[in-house]
C-alpha cells in the first residue's frame, strides 16, 4: 500500500470530507453480531469513530504514524500501526471489515486474502469512498478544470478507481445491494481550499514544480465567492459490500 497522506496529515485530518451516519447505520443492520470490527487504512479515523458507535470493539490500523496520531481517540478504538496486507489478526476474529477511501492503494490479492482469513463466516466487508465532490456550475466547472487539466497528469494510476465509481475493482465477495449516500456540507472557500490541499496529485505537483496550484484556483474563485460565504458542496459516496460465503 502506498503512503501519500502522511505530509499532509494534519489538514486530512481538517479538511477531508467524513461519511454520512445513515451509511454506517445501515452497514450494522447487516451484520448479524456487532462484536468486533477492523477498519483499515483507517487514516484518521474517520469511519472507526463512526464503527465505534455500532461495535463492542473497532480495531484501527494504518502504515502513517502521522495519520494515527491526528486520530479521534474513543474507549472502544485500538489504533495499530500497520498494513493491512499483512495484520497480526487471528484467523475469524471480526464480524465487520471497512476500508474507506483507500482500497484502490492497495494490493488486492494480498489484502482480499486477509480479508478472507480474518472475517468470521458470513462477516461482512465493505468497500467504501467518495466520488468528485460537487456544488453550483460555477464551482464545478472550476474544480474540473483543476482536477483534469491542473493536477491530471499527477495523479497515481490507481485514481482511476474511485472515477470508475469502485465498479471496476476486484470483489471476490458475494455481493450485497448497496444503496446511494450522499454527505453534504455547508463549506467556506477556506474549507474547500484546504480540502484541495489534502490531494496527493497536489503534493506531487508542488514537488514537480515548487509551487501550489491551488493557489491559482484560489484567485479565480475569489473573484466570485463573498467574505465569509458558504456553499453546499456533496459528495457522492462510494460503496461495495459484500459477505464472506
Amino acid at each position: 500500500m502506498k503512503d501519500n497522506f502522511s505530509k499532509q496529515a494534519e489538514i486530512y485530518s481538517k479538511f477531508r470530507p467524513g461519511y454520512p451516519e445513515e451509511l454506517f447505520r445501515y452497514i450494522a443492520t447487516l451484520v448479524k453480531e456487532k462484536n468486533v470490527a477492523w477498519d483499515c487504512a483507517t487514516g484518521n479515523g474517520q469511519a472507526a469513530t463512526e464503527l465505534a458507535n455500532y461495535f463492542d470493539r473497532v480495531y484501527a490500523t494504518d502504515i502513517s504514524e502521522k495519520q494515527l496520531a491526528n486520530a479521534v481517540d474513543k474507549p472502544n478504538i485500538t489504533y495499530i500501526k500497520e498494513s493491512a496486507e499483512n495484520s497480526s489478526f487471528d484467523d475469524d476474529q471480526f464480524d465487520l471489515i471497512t476500508v474507506a477511501q483507500a482500497i484502490h492503494w492497495f494490493n488486492f490479492d494480498a489484502f482480499y486474502k486477509e480479508v478472507k482469513r480474518t472475517l468470521k463466516p458470513a462477516g461482512i466487508i465493505a468497500v467504501i469512498g467518495y466520488g468528485m465532490l460537487q456544488g453550483d456550475d460555477q464551482i464545478n466547472r472550476e474544480i474540473d478544470y483543476f482536477y483534469k487539466d491542473v493536477t491530471g497528469p499527477y495523479w497515481d494510476a490507481e485514481r482511476r478507481y474511485l472515477d470508475e465509481a469502485y465498479q471496476t475493482i476486484p470483489f471476490p465477495f458475494k455481493e450485497i445491494y448497496a444503496p446511494q449516500f450522499v454527505s453534504k456540507y455547508n463549506w467556506t472557500l477556506e474549507q474547500l481550499l484546504g480540502y484541495l490541499n489534502t490531494w496527493s496529485a497536489v503534493q506531487h505537483y508542488i514537488k514537480q514544480h515548487g509551487h501550489n496550484p491551488v493557489e491559482e484556483v484560489e484567485k479565480r474563485l475569489n473573484e466570485h465567492w463573498r467574505p465569509g460565504e458558504s456553499r453546499i458542496m456533496e459528495f457522492p459516496i462510494l460503496l461495495r459490500i459484500g459477505v464472506v460465503e
